[in-house]
């Protein structure tokens, strides 16, 4: 068997779809070892000035070669998510975004439309292709996007 290999990742999600992190690590696990530097439960800080959260969260995007946006239906609601997209754009990261299940297409973060490389469904072989480069865009029913909004997309 093949050495997996290691993906540093941040993956931004709205609090309460945190288990989807887990499991998508383990739709990626036979090829991937994930490590995720995206703040957690087991990784929670109580800080309530927003300027000193952004310290704290800008060095874990900077670890990770891909930010990953775990999209769900309330995801397009979270301002922090929406700071986190526009941090890793800021620092030129790689911008997957993954339709958990149940989402839909409305449910995408702005900033996710405006700076994506690519977005793509609960597929092992489409996240696979995002993370090796691939501009990949689906709706959350998996079939292709007519059109990209953002300007790192291709149409």
């Amino acid at each position: 068997m093949s050495e997996k290999v290691i993906k540093n990742v941040f993956v931004s999600h709205y609090h309460e779809d945190e288990g989807g992190i887990n499991a998508m690590k383990d739709l990626l696990g036979d090829k991937y070892s994930i490590r995720n530097y995206s703040v957690t439960s087991d990784k929670y800080n109580n800080a309530k000035n927003e300027d000193y959260i952004k310290t704290l969260l800008r060095p874990l995007i900077k670890e990770a070669g891909t930010f990953i946006c775990l999209i769900g239906p309330q995801t397009h609601d979270s301002k922090w998510v929406d700071w986190e997209i526009r941090e890793a754009e800021r620092q030129g990261k790689q911008i997957v975004g993954v339709y958990s299940h149940g989402a839909k297409d409305s449910d995408i973060p702005p900033a996710l439309e405006e700076f994506a490389d690519a977005i793509v469904g609960w597929n092992t072989n489409n996240i696979e292709r995002a993370f090796g480069g691939e501009s990949i865009f689906v709706n959350s029913d998996g079939s292709p996007r007519a059109s990209v909004t953002g300007g790192r997309g291709v149409c």
